[in-house]
């Protein structure tokens, strides 16, 4: 009976915060929530099996960093979910809060993004609140103390996958956005067609941590709105945004993410295409997704690399079978016709070692027949890998699906000044890139 009383009072005080944080108008008022006990949140990872800080964490030491919480609105959440973490008394509980409260933080972010949620002093387009607030989330389960036995890893594993949009399925999207999180895995409007994306991480913050990614404002900006396609159709959008960790992607984040869109069901997409910042002032679609990892001495977000270069280019750990180069399928031809305010390109560029040579060579016009890979159009880097493994599995499970990737402009305008987070035109740029990818995804005809 106690423990039945535990845990309705686990769920109770659960469902009530995350309603009273997800809902602007309230959260603004919410009392402060309960302090955590001393002996179950400890200031740094002491426990023997918990994770301890990495080279992605690290950098909220830096001050500006956690300005991107506190000055954006969401604040409240890391504030909160100590408590929450505190009142779990089983590990089946554990996994409840950080599902729970990982799909809060994507709330509330896609929220913010498109204006349902007080913006605080950043731009509401912004995808660096999300970003740095998840990572100020995960220290803090790092340093959970339960007094139970859990798994701190697959526990942040769960907390991730939430928190960036990966079990908020297709149904109840609307033109506002305002049919956001239903992840009820139906939608109510017949002949609505589904669009799945996926954005992410900022990354090169060693060296600028106060950079944004205009494919992560992007996605977050279209996930759960409904486009009008060029048929005349309604397509609805779905999103993820995924980690610059070349970790999560032997751990399969990729197949996750864009497995369910490529069965049948209700959940399945009839367009995807992953997207990705590439190159200054222009937008290109990648013909070729190259195979291999080859970006060395290039670093991820934790500083891990891959293990391939271009001399010698290797396979992604848990890579399934597949062609060494993979064709997009997109409708290309409509997609280049977007031209404003930025030119989109189609980019045929790749890198291969020919059948029986053993030097890498770049070729304009495409793979040639038995090569081995080193890049795609989009290098040999996450971004090239993203495509590889979303078009292998879309092969695998629906091989007339368009499918591809694209790559947006660098996204420039930061202020000089290190200490301001922002600037009128950072912010211009990022919103005309995110209004491009959605025309770009509307001019498909599906």
């Amino acid at each position: 009976m106690t423990r039945l009383r535990r845990a309705a009072g686990l769920a109770a005080a659960l469902t009530g915060t995350l309603a009273a944080l997800l809902a602007p108008a309230v959260a603004q008022a919410a009392p402060a929530p309960t302090p955590a006990p001393a002996d179950c949140l400890r200031a740094t990872a002491a426990r023997p099996d918990a994770e301890q800080p990495d080279a992605e964490q690290a950098r909220l030491q830096d001050a500006r960093t956690a300005a991107f919480t506190e000055r954006s609105g969401l604040d409240g959440l890391p504030r909160a979910f100590p408590a929450a973490l505190c009142s779990a008394r089983s590990a089946r509980q554990a996994e409840r809060v950080v599902t729970g409260w990982g799909r809060a933080l994507w709330q509330a972010g896609v929220d913010r993004a498109q204006g349902r949620r007080p913006s605080g002093e950043l731009p509401a387009l912004d995808d660096r609140p999300l970003y740095w607030t998840r990572l100020a989330m995960t220290v803090q389960l790092a340093r959970w103390q339960p007094a139970f036995a859990v798994d701190l890893a697959a526990l942040r594993s769960r907390f991730e996958d939430a928190s960036r949009g990966l079990d908020d399925g297709f149904g109840g999207g609307s033109e506002d956005g305002s049919g956001n999180g239903s992840g009820n895995g139906s939608d109510d409007s017949p002949g609505v067609r589904h669009v799945f994306i996926s954005g992410f991480d900022p990354y090169g913050l060693d060296t600028e941590p106060r950079r944004a990614n205009p494919a992560g404002a992007a996605v977050l900006q279209l996930h759960g709105r409904r486009i009008t396609l060029a048929d005349g159709s309604t397509a609805e959008v779905r999103a993820v945004v995924l980690p610059v960790r070349y970790g999560d992607f032997d751990r399969g984040i990729v197949e996750r993410a864009y497995g369910k869109h490529l069965e049948p069901g209700p959940q399945a997409a009839d367009l995807i295409t992953s997207i990705s910042q590439g190159y200054p002032g222009v937008f290109t679609l990648e013909a070729w997704a190259g195979r291999a990892r080859s970006a060395d001495p290039a670093t991820d977000n934790v500083a891990a690399r891959s293990g391939g270069t271009r001399t010698h280019p290797v396979d992604a750990p848990g890579l399934g079978e597949g062609p060494e180069f993979i064709r997009t399928s997109l409708p290309t031809d409509a997609m280049t016709a977007v031209q404003q305010p930025f030119p989109v390109y189609l980019n045929t560029t790749v890198t291969e070692i020919a059948a029986g040579a053993e030097d890498p060579v770049d070729r304009e016009d495409g793979p040639t027949e038995g090569s081995r890979a080193v890049n795609g159009g989009g290098g040999g880097y996450l971004s090239n890998e993203v495509a590889y493994r979303s078009n292998r599995l879309r092969l695998e499970l629906a091989p007339d699906l368009p499918g591809g990737h694209l790559h947006t402009p660098v996204l420039t305008g930061l202020p000089t000044e290190q200490d301001r987070l922002t600037a009128p035109e950072f912010e211009s740029n990022e919103a005309a890139i995110a209004a491009e990818v959605r025309a770009i995804l509307s001019s498909a005809r599906l």
